[in-house]
């Protein structure tokens, strides 16, 4: 009987360390290089103010910016669609304001409310500065933390139920995989509203806001198990990492993301779509087009997530474990 083949100490090492390098090189892509190639470029703003000033202003900032003219009423419907990050107002007289709103992604917010003041300084003298929906710290912080939470929270509720499956030799039916979702769903709803409360008694605590947390939640929850029943352990790889992009990458605006990771991580990330979306909602406009695209794409998800947890028979990598409690498959020997 041929024994198992043993490998050389030294080649085991290098095969480690090249592992390492490699989760080095992930880390770094995913966390670190996005925030070290922050850069405005085109960030949208709006100006209103008479024709000729307007034209002088749309040419401060260079390709920084991206300049939109408007009435003062115009202006200020952009900032709460959150199609412009700030808005300047100019007049009457030698007057200026700088308007922005705490539903506007914050990273967005100061690169806007910085380049505004500057323009209106050059201007008019030092502006007014006018908050839209004025927001606390932890208002700011909130809608990207949830986000995460709800990532992390239903990953390790997806991956204990798998490994107590399969440590008792039991298999995971629809009705279980439905129940760990909606429970994951529920729980980390209240952890999060939990939170809310803690930060900043302020926060809403409504239908729509926690509604749309429990969207995101049992969302997140559904993909995870999909993905943990195909692949087994192995959709750590991919969940693991997932991770990482939330604070590195959902919480910045595209025009100051590397053209690379705006494309690559940015344009797809759900975590995005779960943050802005509750932005909106925590800080009252529930009518922002991100409320609707948030749902839309967290349902979807949703769906996706529901059919491939929950279709009746067993996926190939179920077929393939063993479900002894040991983890021994027994072979016959002739």
């Amino acid at each position: 009987m041929t024994g198992p083949v043993r490998r050389p100490a030294g080649a085991l090492a290098l095969v480690a360390a090249v592992a390492g390098a490699l989760v080095a090189v992930v880390l770094g892509f995913l966390t670190f290089g996005a925030q070290a190639t922050v850069a405005p470029d085109g960030v949208p703003v709006a100006v209103a103010a008479p024709p000729e000033v307007a034209q002088r202003i749309a040419a401060h900032g260079g390709g920084q910016l991206e300049w939109t003219v408007a009435t003062p009423a115009g202006a200020r419907k952009l900032l709460e669609d959150k199609q412009v990050y700030g808005v300047l107002e100019l007049g009457p007289g030698p007057s200026a304001t700088v308007v922005t709103s705490g539903a506007v992604n914050p990273a967005g917010t100061q690169v806007a409310q910085q380049a505004l003041t500057g323009a209106a300084s050059a201007l008019a003298g030092t502006p007014k500065q006018e908050v839209l929906h004025p927001v606390s710290l932890a208002g700011r912080t909130a809608p990207l933390a949830a986000s995460a939470l709800a990532w992390i929270g239903a990953l390790v509720a997806g991956l204990a139920v798998t490994q107590l499956a399969k440590r008792t030799g039991r298999t995971l039916g629809a009705g279980a995989r439905l129940l760990q979702i909606t429970g994951a769903g529920v729980l980390i709803t209240a952890v999060v509203a939990g939170f809310f409360a803690l930060w900043d008694a302020a926060l809403p605590l409504t239908t729509g806001v926690l509604g749309f947390v429990f969207l995101a939640a049992t969302a997140f929850a559904a993909v995870q198990a999909g993905l943990l029943r195909l692949l087994g352990l192995r959709a750590m790889a991919v969940l693991g990492p997932l991770y990482l992009v939330a604070p590195a990458v959902a919480g910045q605006v595209p025009e100051l993301l590397n053209p690379a990771y705006r494309t690559l991580l940015w344009s797809w990330t759900p975590f995005r779509f779960s943050a802005e979306g509750l932005r909106s909602l925590l800080q009252g406009v529930p009518d922002a087009p991100d409320v609707t695209t948030g749902v839309w794409v967290l349902g979807a998800l949703l769906a996706a997530g529901l059919a491939v947890a929950l279709w009746p028979g067993r996926s190939a990598c179920e077929e393939a474990e063993p479900h002894a409690a040991d983890r021994v498959v027994e072979v016959g020997v002739h």
